[in-house]
């Protein structure tokens, strides 16, 4: 797939310089490979499938909505108000063809990929006035929805009582008001208020982009610093036990002794070249994890069929986009789904690290991989091998 979604006019450098967290984007026709790809009852019969993250939402009056989380059945969509909404999370699992679409957001690093949801609801379904944490883009896949993007929100911003989801009536003064028809993005930045309703029976797909929050980095960080060893002293500060003028009361932790204590505990672990290094791989293992358990098929990939793939019907290798794969620099670390991959040789690094870049390889690719080794095509044999286990995996796809 070639190009990003943006508008010939706006230039990945200009989003994320005047856009991206700042202000909303509408891009007509942004997305037109999605259109036909997705039908309202293709998502209703995937609803009720194993193993599917689901809710159903219910709305019989302003301040009466009901949810019902999967597993659903066929007995949930028997009698339903006229007004209700189905979502399913984790699109990329159920599909490889939407998965690849991630590619027509990639001006935005695959680490903040959190996942694609899709909303099914027929004529005036909704899920309500609401705001997110994540920053998403909005395609239109089928039928229309009219959107209106409000006011901005913080942690402060007050939702309805007793209600089984977040929502409130308040938008503020609307910045946007459009219906989106099938191709359609609209981009809404982290925590502004929007507002969709369907026209008709509709599909919208929500690719959302987070950061991580400070509360998983320090346990992520907590857990690194437990499991690994950090030449670091941290076994002792050096605090005055008396102020210089008068006694300290026997039970006073003094704020000023505590001050000090954060003072030389932040100062140590910035000086410290280790804790840089332990930092960014514990950054790396929770950005690269999914927030949904990967489901394999257990399908078993046989090293002669690659091959001959490969080499004979000019078959492509490219990342599978259900897995997040991330890598960081100096030395080269590669990541998979949460997972450090410590026992990679230096021809797998570069090979994941292309296919996390977008990169799509071919059999010239690898043997290009493997030609400064000193058994080039020996080499090759066991690139092979570990392709095998990486499909196997989930982490490539073969096209």
């Amino acid at each position: 797939m070639a190009g990003f979604c943006l508008p010939n006019h706006i230039s990945a450098e200009i989003f994320l310089r005047d856009y991206w967290q700042k202000k909303p984007l509408l891009i007509r026709n942004g997305l037109p490979q999605i259109v036909g790809k997705f039908e309202p009852q293709d998502i209703i019969e995937l609803a009720q499938q194993e193993d599917v993250t689901a809710r159903l939402l219910k709305q019989y009056a302003d301040d009466d909505w009901q949810l019902q989380c999967s597993p659903l059945s066929a007995v949930d969509f028997a009698e339903l108000p006229p007004k209700w909404t189905v979502l399913v999370q984790n699109m990329e699992q159920w599909s490889t063809e939407l998965s690849e679409l991630w590619e027509a957001f990639s001006f935005i690093p695959q680490w903040q990929r959190d996942d694609i949801m899709v909303s099914y609801a027929p004529k005036g379904g909704s899920v309500g006035k609401h705001y997110d944490e994540y920053d998403v883009f909005l395609v239109q896949g089928y039928g229309h929805r009219r959107w209106q993007l409000g006011k901005w929100c913080d942690p402060t911003t007050e939702f309805k009582p007793n209600q089984p989801i977040r929502i409130f009536d308040e938008m503020g003064e609307l910045v946007l008001d459009e219906v989106m028809a099938p191709g359609d993005v609209l981009y809404v930045p982290s925590r502004l208020s929007h507002y969709g309703v369907a026209q008709d029976d509709c599909l919208t797909f929500s690719f959302g982009l987070r950061y991580p929050n400070l509360k998983d980095v320090l346990a992520q960080v907590n857990h690194s610093v437990c499991h690994q060893q950090l030449d670091i002293d941290l076994t002792k500060f050096n605090i005055p036990l008396r102020l210089p003028i008068e006694l300290q009361n026997t039970g006073h932790l003094l704020p000023s002794t505590v001050a000090e204590m954060k003072h030389q505990f932040l100062t140590n672990l910035a000086n410290s070249t280790e804790f840089d290094s332990l930092f960014e791989h514990a950054v790396a293992m929770l950005v690269s994890s999914r927030r949904y358990e990967l489901l394999t098929t257990g399908e078993v990939f046989d090293p002669d069929d690659v091959r001959k793939l490969l080499r004979e019907e000019n078959a492509v290798i490219k990342q599978d986009n259900n897995c997040k794969l991330v890598y960081t620099e100096n030395p080269l670390q590669i990541y998979a789904n949460g997972e450090w991959l410590d026992e990679l040789n230096s021809t797998e690094k570069q090979v994941l690290q292309q296919l996390a870049d977008g990169k799509s390889l071919r059999f010239i690719d690898l043997q290009n991989a493997c030609r400064n080794e000193k058994v080039p095509e020996t080499k090759l044999e066991l690139l092979i091998d570990s392709l095998c286990n990486w499909f196997d995996d989930g982490w490539i796809l073969l096209e």
